[in-house]
């Protein structure tokens, strides 16, 4: 090996050595870092329509969570709303519907029938409860 290479060889390694913490706040601060590549927790429930009311009536998450819904018609067809979450979904009588939503933001969200057939339908509510982290 010439003086010329081994010189270089020397730069390089300094510069490893000296890059290393540099390096090591840059992972620490990217967005795939461990701390920030946490999955959304994921929550499920099940809502059961009948009577003109929903059963439970108020489901609490935390903020980001991953959020499964089924809501379940025991009798006629009903709906499930949440305005602030674009939500509107259709139960038929007898029947269910699932999805999934993320709860990115914090605060005590109304759900209610949006159907209009039957009086009773405007007396089904409830609320979504999202906690801030």
């Amino acid at each position: 090996m010439t003086r010329r290479s081994f010189a270089l060889v020397l730069i390089a390694a300094g510069g490893i050595i000296l890059a290393g913490p540099a390096v090591a706040r840059l992972l620490a601060a990217s967005p795939l870092s461990p701390a920030q590549d946490q999955a959304p927790n994921r929550r499920e429930f099940t809502i059961v329509a009948k009577d003109y009311q929903y059963s439970p009536t108020r489901i609490e998450v935390t903020q980001d969570d991953l959020v499964k819904l089924t809501i379940r018609s025991e009798d006629i067809a009903h709906s499930f709303t949440i305005d602030e979450y674009r939500i509107s979904k259709r139960v038929p009588a007898g029947g269910s519907t699932t999805f999934e939503f993320q709860a990115d933001r914090p605060g005590t969200f109304p759900f209610y029938c949006a159907l209009t057939g039957e009086p009773g339908h405007r007396m089904m509510h409830g609320e979504l409860v999202v906690r801030a982290k």
